[in-house]
């Protein structure tokens, strides 16, 4: 199927980078054209070279729901979350860019009301939070939430960044901000949502929240281990430092 959709008819970009997520992706895929069927988008799939054929299963999504709302721009190599957005916004054709996991931690539903809040507010940034209103985790153990709930609290402290859930990764953004915030950032792995927030209160972006559920993956395993929690450290350390 040719692309005849041109860049103006595009109103909403989701990047969705992935690695090995197979299972998932399908799932994903389906809810979030379920939710978004009523507005004018795009998914753009980056997918790292997935060991588990996570790039055949797009393919297959492609032809099943066309090339115009599937873009595949996969990457030879797992090169980190900041550059996989880079990569993604080089082929994004639309005026707003969602970013969301792809192992269904982030329900897709959210979605139309990140796009009501920023209508209502005209926020340059909308961000998910686990905790304000109704916002909450579900599946985690203890260890885990107490970790999350850990980093937010000294991110709060240290940086006072002005939003709830600073290490949440369920954004929207003006295209044109999520551009400088990407280019200007310099963190890695999970450190880089948190560097992307300190960076929009620095540049006197307009930040809105809208509370969500964030539910534990259902495939495959988190990625979530010490060493990232090492880097995160380190990155606080760094951000507290600099900014």
């Amino acid at each position: 199927m040719a692309n005849e959709t041109s860049k103006s008819d595009i109103d909403y970009t989701i990047l969705l980078p992935t690695y090995n997520e197979n299972e998932n992706l399908p799932i994903i895929v389906w809810l979030i054209i379920k939710y978004v069927k009523d507005y004018r988008y795009e998914i753009i799939i980056i997918d790292d070279n997935s060991p588990d054929g996570t790039l055949d299963v797009a393919k297959q999504l492609q032809t099943i729901y066309g090339d115009d709302k599937i873009v595949l721009k996969p990457r030879k190599a797992k090169l980190g979350l900041g550059t996989a957005y880079l990569h993604g916004l080089k082929f994004a054709r639309g005026k707003f860019i969602i970013i969301m996991d792809a192992d269904l931690s982030h329900h897709p539903k959210f979605i139309p009301r990140f796009i009501e809040k920023q209508r209502e507010t005209n926020s340059h940034i909308v961000t998910g939070t686990r905790y304000a209103g109704d916002g909450g985790v579900y599946g985690w153990d203890f260890k885990r939430k107490l970790i999350s709930r850990g980093a937010n609290y000294l991110t709060q402290v240290l940086l006072r960044p002005g939003v709830s859930d600073l290490t949440g990764s369920f954004r929207l953004y003006r295209r044109e901000a999520l551009e400088k915030l990407v280019e200007s950032s310099v963190s890695k792995g999970y450190v880089f949502q948190m560097e992307m927030m300190v960076l929009a209160r620095k540049f006197g972006y307009e930040i809105s929240e809208v509370p969500i559920q964030f539910v534990d993956r259902v495939y495959g395993q988190s990625k979530m281990g010490s060493n990232e929690i090492i880097q995160f450290a380190k990155g606080l350390l760094y951000l507290f430092a600099t900014l």
